[in-house]
């Protein structure tokens, strides 16, 4: 009985897959995604800070995304890049929960970010006149402070409550990174009070700015619609359209993650879900905002003209 009750200090991540023969391949396939995530979310933030005519509101936000998901990628993608080729996936538990907070903050950030950008483009479209005294340079910096605060201090209150548990009975976490629902399943103390707050705090956080962002677009759909010039109706549906195509991806498998009701899918569909806001998602964001921008190609063009 004693020995049961020595309190774990470090964890075994069993990763994505034990089957030996699919480690080096998962390794390569996850090595050049996370490249790629790099290039593209770090080579769009250079492109905005370098090209003066992308010093906008709409840029401003659409860089701090972009970092925000080099952040989220980077919480994760390394450890388990290691994992792929080491025998040992042990991860302590400072390790562990240092992860878990570097995810959830860029997650979160990545939420109020996403509404910020909702608010510029309706804004932008539905009062094109006041957009200039509206989205202020002192007032866009205001949103992404905040933005960023309350993305680094939400994520505070789930490890300070986390720091309450104890873990006495498996070390063992069946999943690629230290995910705070695994770390429940294994915990000795009851984690009731955690994944109340998890849930409240979620349904609050995602409801809240996904509605946000679904008014927000609802709105300038409607003005769009009102557009005379088939050329401003083609280039605001453009914009929003990438736009809406990023919140429904991200979105779509946090709810499914933290705010689904009762038993919800087996770990198996949890890790999908999980690998896709956590890795594929940072990869794709850079290419859904870019590729259909004109002035982030134009932009692109003259700094390799350079």
């Amino acid at each position: 009985m004693e020995a049961n009750k020595t309190l774990v200090t470090e964890f075994v991540l069993t990763g994505l897959t034990e089957h030996p023969g699919l480690q080096v391949p998962l390794f390569l396939v996850f090595l050049v995604t996370y490249l790629t995530t790099m290039v593209g979310n770090l080579g769009l933030v250079a492109l905005i800070w370098k090209d003066h005519r992308l010093h906008s509101p709409m840029y401003l936000f659409l860089g701090s995304l972009a970092f925000a998901d080099a952040c989220s990628s980077s919480s994760v993608t390394p450890k388990m890049l290691m994992n792929f080729l080491s025998k040992n996936h042990l991860i302590s538990l400072a390790e562990c929960i240092t992860q878990f907070y570097t995810f959830a903050s860029s997650a979160n950030t990545e939420c109020l970010l996403l509404v910020a950008m909702a608010y510029d483009r309706y804004v932008a479209i539905c009062n094109p006149l006041l957009y200039p005294v509206v989205m202020s340079n002192i007032f866009c910096i205001q949103l992404l402070g905040v933005s960023y605060i309350i993305g680094f201090l939400h994520p505070m209150m789930h490890v300070g409550f986390l720091l309450r548990l104890t873990f006495c009975k498996s070390n063992v976490i069946h999943y690629f990174y230290c995910e705070i629902l695994q770390l429940f399943k294994i915990s000795c103390t009851d984690p009731i009070v955690n994944m109340f707050l998890i849930f409240i705090f979620s349904v609050f956080i995602q409801s809240f700015t996904f509605m946000t962002i679904i008014i927000s677009y609802i709105r300038v759909l409607f003005a769009i619609l009102k557009k005379k010039s088939e050329k401003g109706r083609s280039k605001a549906f453009s914009t929003c359209s990438a736009h809406l195509l990023s919140v429904s991806l991200f979105y779509g498998t946090l709810f499914f993650m933290y705010v689904r009701p009762g038993s919800g899918p087996a770990d198996d569909q949890d890790k999908m879900y999980s690998l896709f806001y956590t890795i594929i998602i940072p990869l794709l964001n850079p290419f859904i905002y870019s590729l259909r921008n004109k002035e982030v190609i134009g932009a692109l063009r003259r700094i390799i003209n350079k």
